[in-house]
């Protein structure tokens, strides 16, 4: 069991679920729970710290979510899980991607293979379809991007519940200010070298989506071409890309006390997908990516030749200045600095998909 005020950092990766503290280095994973899962996204509820929800996928037994009321030591699957109707694509889902909570903790969101918006007011009880994203008008110009076709991130602006952002690969950034009623395209600015329109209204390859948790206003987004800064909610977007060695990535995080603040991991190329150059390196930058920095120290340099997931990266959301990230090799570095120096916390895990910090000091709701 965890004491009062422990940060605790969950590793979901391709064959279960691992825990972490992320004050005690020296500590061994607990683990795994979920065994044999692949963990795609661990959420906890607003106000209910141990109460956990995970989006999980199992060769067999398919996708499903599963639920922890004591702070992962157990878990049971839900009955319901977020599809679409027959007929509209090939299978109902695929994977469950992402799950979000509103700031209340009464909503859940779920994003889904083929992409797709879920939303349930009942605890994952049921599910209803966002239809007006779903069956955007911009539809046709989404398609799988090796292999995926996801609905990854969703952005819920805490002062703004009205305001959500979400992310499809390959689709594009889509927002919505008025609770999901309406949503409009969210890509002025952004390029799409794989398309023939260079600056297209859709169907671009994003990556990862970040809203900072103190200002829905700032957004960063990680795409499969460069790095962008949103300064008005994602309804435009600057290229932060100069500085950085490579124009591709997956993981982005930002710091919950400053949204100047944003931490990338590059990689080397769509082709290749590892990091750049055999170096494992975490880029910086303190004035919302007008500069970059390496901020590597402690981390490996030399024939690293790994990848670092959409959801393998995580800022501590207790502005401890803590930042997490994951490898395909299964291994989990941690910074108690904002990034000046990293540790390595837990090695040959199974491949790291997703990271989530928690405060199981007990429930506040």
């Amino acid at each position: 069991m965890t004491a009062a005020g422990d940060g605790v950092l969950f590793v979901g990766t391709d064959k279960g679920l691992f825990r972490l503290s992320a004050r005690d280095l020296a500590s061994q994973p607990a683990g795994p729970y979920l065994a044999g899962h692949r963990v795609l996204h661990v959420v906890a509820r607003p106000g209910r710290p141990r109460e956990l929800y995970a989006a999980v996928d199992h060769p067999v037994w398919g996708s499903h979510i599963h639920v922890s009321t004591d702070g992962g030591e157990h878990w049971t699957s839900l009955a319901a899980v977020p599809h679409h109707p027959p007929g509209r694509h090939a299978s109902t889902v695929d994977s469950i991607w992402h799950l979000a909570w509103s700031a209340d903790g009464r909503t859940l969101y779920a994003g889904i293979d083929p992409a797709g918006l879920f939303v349930s007011d009942d605890e994952g009880s049921s599910w209803r379809d966002v239809i007006a994203l779903n069956e955007h008008e911009t539809r046709a110009a989404w398609e799988p991007s090796r292999g995926l076709f996801a609905l990854h991130s969703i952005c819920v602006d805490r002062g703004d519940p009205a305001h959500l952002v979400v992310g499809v690969s390959a689709g594009g950034v889509y927002r919505s200010v008025d609770g999901g009623v309406k949503w409009d395209a969210a890509n002025v600015g952004v390029r799409a070298e794989h398309l023939p329109e260079r600056y297209p209204l859709a169907g671009h390859n994003v990556h990862r989506v970040v809203m900072h948790p103190r200002n829905g206003q700032r957004l960063y987004r990680q795409c499969y071409n460069g790095t962008y800064r949103s300064d008005d909610g994602a309804a435009t977007w600057t290229e932060i890309t100069a500085g950085l060695p490579s124009d591709f990535g997956y993981a982005i995080a930002c710091d919950p006390a400053n949204p100047d603040v944003v931490l990338q991991i590059p990689e080397s190329s769509s082709h290749m997908r590892t990091t750049v150059d055999g170096r494992l390196r975490v880029f910086r930058s303190d004035d919302a990516g007008r500069s970059w920095r390496s901020a590597s120290t402690g981390l490996p340099q030399q024939h690293v030749y790994v990848t670092v997931l959409r959801d393998a990266m995580e800022a501590d959301p207790a502005m401890h200045g803590r930042v997490a990230f994951g490898t395909s090799s299964g291994h989990v570095f941690l910074t108690h600095d904002h990034g000046e120096r990293w540790t390595l916390i837990a090695e040959y895990l199974p491949r790291v998909l997703c990271l989530r910090f928690c405060d199981q000091g007990g429930d506040r709701g």
